[in-house]
């Protein structure tokens, strides 16, 4: 699917998103009928039709194919190093994903806030996993502030998500389990006026405590 979302990109950026949400599509129903990797979402009536902020939990690879398919149209926050992916970081770059050096301290908070104004602009939402990585099950949370501060300097509520993908397709994990995926969408957070250490509290404390109701510790013994 890269070739036509690098030409599509020439174009339109819209186009060039929807053959790569086709080929998010292709991968989760690969998924489905293959591993038996099931999902099921709750709180879509919560998804804004303005440009919002979304930070998610991060588990496991699934998200990153699956949140882009249901929600309007989304750019990821991510490291600048998949670039240099030949053929995939082409696309990252055509479909104008926000790519900032880690390494970078506060600057690359810098970017991502210069860049998120751009983005939203433009119409477009962006999704950041506030803990940076794929974190295993069950530990211990570490919300970084970034995108708190990115909705505190926009503007843009931030719309919370949980998901437990982790239970099926762990962390470093070849192996998927077969089973429903809980996907669990919060109300927005209203930004207006609050500084990003109170959102990032907020945030945190709505996905961990959906976390505890829709994790099943052991469910296998991976």
């Amino acid at each position: 699917m890269a070739l036509p979302v690098l030409v599509c990109a020439i174009f339109s950026q819209r186009i060039s998103l929807y053959f790569a949400h086709m080929w998010l599509k292709i991968n989760l129903l690969g998924l489905r009928f293959i591993c038996g990797l099931k999902w099921q979402v709750e709180g879509t009536e919560n998804i804004p039709q303005e440009p919002c902020v979304v930070l998610s939990k991060h588990q496991s690879t699934w998200e990153t194919y699956f949140l882009p398919t249901i929600l309007p149209p989304t750019v990821y926050v991510a490291k600048k190093s998949l670039a240099w992916i030949p053929i995939f970081g082409w696309a990252l770059i055509a479909v104008r994903f926000i790519l900032i050096d880690r390494k970078s301290g506060s600057s690359a908070v810098n970017q991502i806030v210069t860049q998120s104004k751009d983005r939203m602009a433009s119409g477009y939402s962006v999704i950041i996993f506030p803990e940076g990585t794929r974190v295993p099950v069950g530990a211990e949370p570490n919300y970084r502030i970034g995108g708190a501060v990115v909705a505190e300097k926009t503007g843009a509520p931030i719309l919370p998500v949980a998901v437990n993908s982790g239970e099926f397709w762990p962390r470093m994990g070849y192996i998927k389990w077969p089973g429903t995926i809980t996907v669990s969408i919060g109300p927005v957070i209203q930004s207006d006026g609050k500084p990003a250490t109170q959102l990032i509290k907020e945030t945190q404390n709505w996905i961990e405590g959906r976390m505890e109701q829709i994790t099943v510790a052991n469910r296998f013994p991976y």
